[in-house]
């Protein structure tokens, strides 16, 4: 009969995860992304619609670790986008500055609509898909 002794280290050639020797079991060795990032509002809106509707993307991403390297990407382009449509709005209504000094009521009135009609397009563009 062959001796079949455990080894404490063991690498499966087909995937290279590596294997220690707990007890009798061989367990893998799996570390995640080390890298921390801070979540704002987007990011944690994306994280939550790929949690609840988007299981498997959601895993397939943790598991490869670039779930924080996308949610990160997100948020990005949505503050990048956010304030870009708001800038387009502000020009398409001839809102300035100066107004601000003339009218403050109606200038925060419009610069909170543009906010949100920004936000909504963000949500159905980048959040939800």
């Amino acid at each position: 009969m062959e001796n079949k002794e455990l080894k404490e280290n063991k690498i499966e050639n087909k995937y290279g995860i590596e294997y220690t020797k707990v007890g009798d079991y061989y367990m893998p060795n799996l570390v995640l992304e080390k890298e921390k990032i801070i979540l704002n509002k987007y990011g944690r809106m994306r994280l939550k619609f790929l949690k609840e509707n988007k299981r498997a993307e959601y895993t397939i991403m943790f598991v490869n670790g670039t779930l924080n390297k996308h949610l990160k990407e997100i948020q990005e382009t949505a503050d990048n986008r956010i304030n870009l449509i708001i800038e387009q709005l502000k020009q398409q209504n001839n809102l300035t500055e100066e107004m601000k000094n003339i009218d403050q009521l109606y200038w925060i009135s419009m610069m909170n609509n543009f906010k949100s009609t920004a936000e909504e397009i963000i949500l159905n563009e980048l959040i939800y898909v």
